[in-house]
């Protein structure tokens, strides 16, 4: 006979994020309390933070919180007043490029921050730490695909160190104090509600505005495209299975990617979103931008052996559906 799960009170940090808000949702539409942590910063136009924070407030499992995560008297306030069952930690100073020209933001809330997070679930005997890492550890590796078993040793921007150093960080932990972590390298998401600085939604305004878009490295790149549906799935099955050791001895820690495991070449994704607009782009063609990696390719086999799932939403449909969404959302033809 099947045991009924119990509903689980759970911290998701980054709650007005693109990740964050879409787990959020699962986990009330499932029964679950929510308490939502974002610091609601101007990275990009916070409207579209309060916006995706709107459709979950009138949840009645749901609480929001504004506190930044290097506040470490708030933190610690936190998680003395709260218990939580478990934590999702999704909210970082995200971006490659923006890491080169604003260090600070990086060292501040992926660091000082993720510190923070962990000495929270440390000090409150949380039972499973689920935290974002991300396919940038992998840095200059060219062996394809990506497998957790690879050496990530050579970050190419401050970025992916910071996400390596949460890893290093959160094994740490799972070592000293024995309570699991699990960290997810996402690959590329996409999907409604997705951050306007990433290249699919930068590329949709620009179409739909007959303006032109920035290719870089002349379209030679491949991306590994995860759908954020895909990668919501993936959180919540980790979620409920908390990392043991991998051998007697071992620290309660894992890592997995999650990607939909099928890169996908710059300009066929570029068709992809002229095909969903029904409308052609004009390219400008630009060499390589400081920071990036000409492809990211995930093997999922580690993920689906774990929790029986892996990303597989076709390109074509996602896109789809983000396009529809904007289009609504942003009121345009």
């Amino acid at each position: 006979m099947k045991t009924e799960r119990k509903p689980q009170h759970v911290l998701v940090t980054g709650a007005a994020g693109f990740i964050g808000s879409h787990v959020a949702e699962r986990l009330l539409a499932r029964g679950d309390r929510v308490l939502g942590l974002d610091n609601l910063n101007d990275y990009y136009d916070p409207a579209l933070k309060q916006a995706r924070l709107r459709r979950l407030e009138g949840s009645p499992g749901f609480r929001f919180v504004r506190l930044d995560l290097a506040d470490r008297t708030g933190m610690a306030e936190l998680f003395a007043t709260e218990r939580f069952d478990g934590v999702i930690h999704l909210a970082a100073q995200a971006g490659v490029r923006y890491s080169i020209t604003h260090p600070n933001a990086y060292l501040d809330s992926n660091l000082t921050g993720f510190g923070h997070v962990l000495e929270g679930c440390r000090a409150q005997g949380v039972a499973h730490l689920v935290y974002a890492s991300s396919s940038s550890v992998y840095g200059g590796n060219t062996k394809m695909p990506f497998a957790e078993t690879d050496a990530v040793d050579h970050p190419v921007s401050l970025y992916a160190a910071t996400k390596k150093a949460n890893e290093l960080m959160a094994h740490t932990y799972s070592h000293l104090y024995g309570f699991p972590t699990t960290g997810l390298r996402f690959f590329t998401v996409y999907g409604p509600w997705g951050r306007p600085d990433m290249a699919y939604h930068l590329f949709t305004r620009a179409i739909l505005a007959g303006e032109p878009i920035s290719v870089f490295n002349h379209g030679d790149m491949r991306r590994d495209f995860t759908y954020i549906d895909d990668i919501t799935e993936g959180v919540l099955r980790v979620l409920d299975k908390p990392a043991t050791p991998e051998r007697m001895g071992a620290a309660p820690y894992r890592v997995f990617n999650i990607g939909n495991s099928e890169p996908v070449q710059l300009l066929d994704f570029i068709r992809c979103i002229e095909n969903a607009l029904g409308k052609a782009a004009v390219r400008q063609l630009l060499p390589m931008q400081p920071g990036d990696v000409p492809a990211t390719y995930a093997s999922t086999q580690a993920l689906r052996d774990w929790v029986g799932f892996a990303p597989s939403t076709p390109l074509a449909e996602g896109i789809g559906n983000f396009v529809r969404w904007y289009r609504a959302y942003y009121r345009c033809a």
